[in-house]
């Protein structure tokens, strides 16, 4: 049951019309997500202007998408695991990569491992990260400039996911095939 209204950009209030008319431009299509998001034009801006900057962070699209997915499978949301994981596809990121992060399995590549567990470690633990997480973490070769690329990822997936659970948004049928559900 959705408990929040989407919008479409006809329905939305004014000031988030540019918003999801520069979100079709975008992505082809109206995403649920931002339908929601367009009830309150200060969100669906934050929301779209942390997509972007986060976007041209520090990492490559398989580490975007590890930062990504790592968050919205913890987080459990139903929404964002199809979207990403067609946004990975999109990307040309590994299927192995993507199915081992919707599955919560290690990655292979050493590197990407240390990326998802210092992700989660920064998720679950609200930040409050250990010495021997960071020591890991820059051991892989990340520095302090990933750990705060990190938190910007995550400031992105909390307003989706928490958004996505509130307003139970439903998955877009684009992303439909990837339907997903928390093990």
């Amino acid at each position: 049951m959705t408990t929040l209204k989407v919008h479409n950009i006809e329905s939305a209030p004014q000031e988030s019309k540019p918003l999801l008319e520069g979100s079709v431009k975008s992505f082809g299509m109206l995403p649920g997500l931002h339908g929601v998001l367009a009830e309150s034009p200060q969100i669906l801006k934050a929301y779209q202007e942390l997509h972007e900057l986060f976007t041209n962070s520090s990492f490559n699209a398989d580490e975007l998408t590890v930062v990504w997915q790592t968050i919205n499978v913890e987080h459990a949301c139903h929404y964002c695991v199809p979207a990403h994981t067609g946004i990975a596809k999109m990307m040309k990121v590994d299927d192995a990569i993507i199915e081992a992060l919707r599955n919560e399995t290690p990655l292979e590549d050493a590197k990407l491992e240390a990326l998802r567990t210092f992700t989660l470690s920064v998720t679950r633990n609200r930040g409050n990260v250990s010495q021997e997480d960071l020591t890991a973490f820059y051991a892989a070769g990340y520095g302090e400039r990933q750990v705060l690329d990190i938190i910007l990822g995550l400031s992105q997936k909390v307003i989706s996911n928490y958004t996505n659970h509130i307003a139970n948004t439903p998955v877009d049928a684009a992303f439909e095939k990837f339907a997903w559900e928390k093990k």
